[in-house]
């Protein structure tokens, strides 16, 4: 009886990429249903990330620095969730471009993914916000939540359309490459543990995430109105179509970063001689 051979080894990058296709092949055999319901669940995740965010920097004690970076350690618990409970997120699945390009799915498999999983998160962390607000929640902390809450969702909404989408072209490089050391990764322990430093990365430098301000911008609008943050500069420009304006710089921006820097990247570096 032969033994088997167990590889602890992360896969190579050759093998990762693989990985990925096989993945982006599956994404555009889910059902419409099927993919909504996954969506819903990685927007709820990603927004859980947010709040854990949120909690951790409402803390006046701590300085910016070390707020930005504990506050992004925090974030990551969204996208272990992803990762390694399964959902369809809208950033990562810039990758299935790859797939486009090997010519393994077509245009409109593609954007049909595309179009469910953006609503699909949007309605998790719409349900989520609701939850949370119902819960209490922002008024953790004698207020302060709420307060944090008002003041990163303006930040959010006041930086110009192209500086915004330059920020989400940033965010999801690194939101894919993080997604691409998941897929590296042989056991759970790994892929948290690669994951980490990529996104409390762009946390930390301030990129913009569209499925984060799904949950970001409509709980900072919500906590507005209910009293929170009345004092923090600029609070007047935080408003629905300021959330929408803010959605569609870092959707467009986190197009480009996913499939034009990772994906169709990693594509051209891998892809065999005369395909």
């Amino acid at each position: 009886m032969t033994t088997p051979i167990i590889n602890i080894n992360a896969l190579t990058p050759a093998e990762t990429e693989e990985a990925v296709k096989t993945a982006g092949v599956h994404k555009t055999r889910l059902t419409g249903a099927k993919a909504f319901v996954s969506a819903m669940f990685a927007g709820s995740f990603i927004g859980f990330g947010a709040l854990f965010y949120l909690i951790v920097t409402s803390d006046p004690a701590m300085s910016w620095g070390p707020k930005r970076f504990v506050g992004g350690l925090a974030f990551c618990m969204g996208l272990v969730l992803v990762l390694c409970c399964g959902a369809e997120l809208f950033t990562g699945n810039s990758l299935m471009a790859s797939d486009l390009a090997s010519r393994r799915i077509s245009w409109p498999a593609m954007l049909r993914n595309w179009v469910i999983v953006w609503f699909g998160n949007l309605a998790g962390g719409l349900l989520l916000v609701a939850l949370i607000t119902l819960a209490g929640t922002m008024g953790l902390n004698d207020g302060l939540v709420g307060e944090t809450a008002v003041a990163t969702a303006v930040a959010k909404v006041t930086p110009d359309w192209g500086t915004l989408f330059v920020r989400g072209i940033l965010c999801n490089i690194l939101v894919c490459l993080a997604v691409r050391v998941g897929f590296s990764a042989r056991s759970v322990g790994d892929k948290v543990l690669g994951i980490l430093l990529p996104i409390s990365g762009f946390v930390a430098m301030g990129f913009e995430h569209c499925v984060a301000n799904m949950f970001f911008l409509p709980i900072g609008l919500i906590c507005k109105l209910l009293g929170f943050g009345s004092d923090v500069a600029g609070v007047d420009a935080l408003t629905v179509t300021a959330i929408l304006y803010n959605l569609s710089a870092a959707t467009l921006g986190n197009i480009i970063g996913g499939t034009v820097f990772v994906a169709l990247g990693y594509w051209f570096i891998n892809r065999r001689p005369g395909k």
